[in-house]
């Protein structure tokens, strides 16, 4: 298993950016690409795959768990006396389903080879704490399912 702690990811309206190109006598078309906030967040998940010691992409399906730490703001303590249950509830934060867009993108070609080989995915959004905004990431190789030779035999009836 994999354990990575990355920073914060960008989001996602700042991870791709679309433009409008008119080529010369074609029609407008929309152009959608990766940004430089981007490709500096994919540098720095590959260092931080290579120093936890991943030296290619997994070639296989992978399980991953992704933990969402938003920036703590400097009024916590007095959020937590107000409302200790739910003090967190309106403190900035990406959504988790942006986040796994960006995420799965700046892992591609890093962790794993195609963001098609993640096939069960665990989502988390946690308390803001002391060690500050961030996203813990655990990736898993799934053992290939082996599937028996009576299955086989009834798929193909």
């Amino acid at each position: 298993m994999i354990h990575l702690v990355l920073n914060y990811p960008v989001s996602a309206n700042i991870y791709w950016a679309t433009r409008v190109v008119k080529p010369k006598g074609a029609p407008a078309r929309a152009i959608t690409y990766v940004t430089k906030e981007a490709e500096a967040y994919r540098e720095h998940v590959r260092s931080a795959a290579a120093a936890a010691g991943l030296a290619r992409p997994m070639l296989c399906r992978v399980e991953m768990w992704i933990r969402l730490y938003p920036a703590r703001p400097q009024d916590w303590a007095h959020r937590t006396r107000l409302d200790p249950a739910g003090w967190d509830d309106d403190v900035r934060c990406i959504d988790l389903g942006n986040c796994e867009k960006v995420l799965a993108d700046a892992l591609e070609g890093i962790v794993y080879d195609n963001d098609r080989r993640i096939w069960r995915q665990h989502k988390e959004r946690m308390e803001p704490d002391a060690k500050g905004a961030r996203v813990e990431l655990a990736v898993r190789a799934m053992v290939p399912r082996v599937v028996p030779q009576a299955e086989l035999l009834e798929r193909a009836a």
